[in-house]
């Protein structure tokens, strides 16, 4: 079985991955630089309140001092805000993982699995008898 090549660009050393959360995609570019992350052209400082800045930092805070030497871009589409989160911290752990190699995968799967490995749950969809109340709701009734 052939190993995976990264997709690097020859002199720049660029790297792409990808990551995915429900409806929300995320796409991240890493280059070799001073550790600079921006999403949707905002810095992560910039980025919702403390649980959302935080779950973003966690690949990076694993990886330690090695992701201080790339610049991570992200573009998020699709999705809420949390999704759109999700889906770029997968993308940032699945770029450490081609950067890195193997110890940044035990890492991560140790740590999380979610970071590298695509969460299948979805809602599920409302029946037909009472649609707008949810997917399992029925009228209540009395016994006596």
């Amino acid at each position: 079985m052939s190993e995976k090549k990264p997709k690097i660009k020859n002199a720049e050393k660029i790297i792409f991955t990808t990551g995915k959360r429900k409806r929300a995609i995320a796409r991240a570019r890493f280059k070799l630089g001073t550790g600079k992350v921006t999403m949707n052209q905002k810095s992560i400082e910039t980025i919702g309140n403390e649980l959302v800045k935080m779950k973003i930092k966690e690949p990076l805070m694993l990886m330690g001092d090695r992701a201080k030497g790339y610049d991570i871009i992200i573009n998020a589409t699709g999705g809420g805000i949390m999704g759109q989160i999700d889906a770029a911290r997968q993308a940032i752990s699945r770029g450490f993982v081609e950067i890195i190699g193997e110890e940044a995968k035990k890492t991560f799967l140790s740590y999380d699995r979610n970071l590298l490995v695509y969460d299948v749950r979805r809602t599920e969809p409302h029946k037909p008898p009472r649609s707008s109340q949810g997917p399992r709701r029925y009228k209540q009734r009395s016994k006596r």
